[in-house]
């Protein structure tokens, strides 16, 4: 079955109506190849066939790799590699059919080799579709499927050999029926008029890890030939020779894997051979800039880290502008940190600041400091032209030879760094900053609650001069100064409670107005009250609406002479209470109403915080209500405070 629905499928392909399909030599060469493999395997099983070990080899396993290298080949002409693959692509099928030569005495090689040519053909079918342009995937994605399909099933095939240590009949036996599966898959993408996308690259990471799989293969197939054959010449001794042949493999393959020297041999040798530049700079930028954002150990720590793996190097030193100008190390990784100084003005300052160079220090012209034993690179962090740092590298693991295309890239990856690490220091001294602001807010609004203190406080002493005798006023004296003590108590308890305490509750307007004209009733002028409306509620907290309001009647105080009048206002307005603070002040004019009243820190008194007004504004904001203005020179000035009226009192009204 499978060999007619390949032969078929082939002998459409080259028909002459389909010469002008991309890749039809390819496609064809692959086709006739699966339609032999599955011809010979059929005729070598037939049961008159007689068995013969050359021709199952030869019906069998030699065109079995044929047929992988067939499609192995047409999955490389596809991706548009070129030719400098061919070889790691045939690499594969050919340890393949050497493990069938020698499948008499090492079947479970010979399974472990073609499972390999499974999982290296799957690799290619996903890559050859994700990297396939959207609107070349409906052309594509039905032979992606059939192929897939037919390395897939040699990968169920060989590892449930290797598992079970001998190829299963049944799995066998529906091998061919499964190929034959493949064939109209090939066939329906091959009907939509296939094009392949040319812009396929292995990436280094895929070529890394299969050379590293190739390369371990070939070890463990040399050392297994070497195992059998101290085994078949050792005698009484041989069990013991092949037995400590293999754990020593072993040992020294486990050592090459893990070793960091040997993986950046072999990344130098694939990128020196197989590609014309050294770095994939999607997956190095994508790793590096994955290292710097990580949050796994200081930002200073994984900056020397992301550099030093651009070059393979096991260590660093990071040096960082200091506020005197001069740069400190602060940071190490598997080196020593110095405890040294580089003056700004030094030599290799100078020309790293000045010529943006990544310095050799093994270079006859290169300066030496004497801090830097151990020290092989020095990369400099140039961040708005200039210089923010350096990262000094240890020696690499292997020998790298340093050209402009390292230089670039690790210029670039100094300046990227310089702008992590500056961007954390500015995020660093903003949050030390906004401390401080705070810190200020806060100690700014308790010194203005302090200086309105002070103030009423002055005018009871001034006013004590004249009324002093009077036992009226003495009783208002007393009054304010028990009302100004209990105002800096509980200033002291808001401070110790982080201003955790200002609730919102129904509050009773003419009682909060009343308490507050009893606090400025010693002063001159005395500011008088009227109710035109009693019974008002509001939501608010009592102790900062009496702030606001007290706030105004001061400022309405301290702008209008003795012989003027401060009048305070209430009436109920719809459903809104209506507080006007009226003075015959010297009043304001419309541009510093406009421009200056309720601008914080801005103030016309010489003792003024500027933040009075604002403060009052931002809380009757906060609580629904708001403030206006009414002012003109020489004619006094008029603050109207609007409230919304408490839900309870609106309904009971009604």
């Amino acid at each position: 079955m499978a060999a007619l629905a390949f032969g078929g499928l082939a002998g459409w392909v080259l028909s002459p109506g389909r010469r002008a399909w991309p890749h039809r030599r390819a496609i064809c060469c692959a086709l006739l190849l699966t339609a032999l493999w599955a011809a010979g395997v059929a005729v070598a099983v037939l049961p008159f066939a007689a068995p013969s070990a050359w021709r199952t080899f030869l019906l069998i396993d030699l065109s079995e790799m044929l047929r992988s290298a067939g499609w192995l080949i047409l999955l490389q002409v596809l991706s548009g590699a070129g030719k400098r693959w061919l070889l790691a692509v045939l690499l594969l099928p050919a340890l393949s059919l050497l493990a069938a030569v020698l499948a008499a005495t090492m079947p479970l090689v010979r399974a472990a080799m073609s499972l390999s040519v499974a999982v290296l053909g799957m690799l290619l079918v996903e890559h050859l579709y994700r990297r396939a342009p959207q609107n070349a995937r409906w052309g594509i994605k039905f032979a992606c499927l059939g192929i897939g399909a037919l390395f897939a099933y040699d990968f169920y095939l060989y590892s449930d050999a290797m598992l079970l240590r001998r190829l299963s009949a049944d799995i066998w036996a529906a091998r061919g029926v499964v190929n034959a599966f493949s064939a109209p898959l090939l066939a329906a993408s091959l009907m939509r008029g296939p094009s392949w996308t040319p812009s396929l690259q292995l990436s280094r990471q895929i070529m890394f890890r299969s050379a590293a799989l190739l390369g371990a293969a070939l070890y463990l197939l040399a050392m297994a030939a070497s195992a059998w054959y101290l085994r078949s010449i050792g005698g009484a001794w041989g069990g013991l020779m092949q037995l400590a042949c293999l754990v020593g493999a072993a040992l020294i393959l486990a050592a090459l894997l893990f070793s960091g020297s040997a993986r950046a041999r072999l990344k130098l040798f694939i990128g020196k051979h197989f590609y014309k530049g050294r770095y994939d700079y999607r997956e190095e930028w994508q790793r590096f800039t994955h290292a710097l954002a990580d949050d796994a150990n200081g930002l200073s720590e994984r900056a020397i880290q992301a550099v030093a793996a651009l070059v393979e190097s096991p260590g660093g030193l990071l040096w960082l502008r200091h506020d005197d100008g001069n740069y400190l190390a602060v940071t190490r990784w598997n080196l020593p940190l110095p405890q040294a100084e580089e003056p700004a003005d030094g030599a290799i300052c100078q020309l790293l600041s000045s010529r943006h160079w990544v310095i050799e220090l093994a270079d006859d012209h290169a300066p030496r400091p004497a801090w830097a034993n151990g020290v092989w690179l020095i990369v400099p962090m140039m961040l708005e032209r200039s210089l923010f740092g350096f990262i000094c590298l240890a020696p690499p693991r292997t020998a790298l030879h340093i050209n402009w295309e390292v230089r670039d890239v690790l210029k670039i990856a100094g300046s990227q760094a310089a702008s992590y690490l500056a961007h954390r220091a500015s995020a660093d001294n903003l949050a030390v900053a906004r401390q401080f602001e705070s810190l200020n807010r806060m100690s700014t609004f308790v010194v203005h609650d302090l200086k309105n203190l002070v103030a009423q406080l002055s005018l009871l002493l001034v006013n004590a001069e004249k009324h002093k005798a009077n036992p009226a006023f003495q009783d208002d004296m007393l009054s304010t100064l028990s009302h100004s003590l209990g105002k800096m108590r509980n200033l002291l308890l808001k401070l110790r409670r982080d201003q955790a305490s200002d609730m919102a509750s129904a509050l009773v307007l003419d009682a909060l107005l009343q308490r507050v004209m009893r606090d400025y009733s010693a002063c001159e002028p005395r500011p008088s009250l009227e109710l035109r409306d009693s019974g008002l509620l509001v939501q608010a907290n009592g102790p900062r609406l009496a702030r606001v309001i007290g706030h105004l009647i001061q400022n309405a105080i301290e702008a209008t002479p003795r012989a003027g009048q401060v009048q305070v206002h209430l009436q109920k307005d719809d459903n809104c209470a209506v507080l006007e603070v009226r003075d015959t002040g010297h009043g304001m004019d419309a541009q510093f109403i406009r421009e200056r009243l309720f601008r914080p820190f801005v103030s016309t008194k010489a003792a003024g915080m500027g933040i009075g007004v604002f403060e009052s504004r931002e809380y009757l904001r906060e609580i629904g209500g708001q403030v206006q203005v009414h002012s003109e020179p020489a004619c006094g000035t008029t603050f109207r405070i609007t409230l919304p009226l408490h839900k309870e009192a609106v309904h009971g009204q009604e």
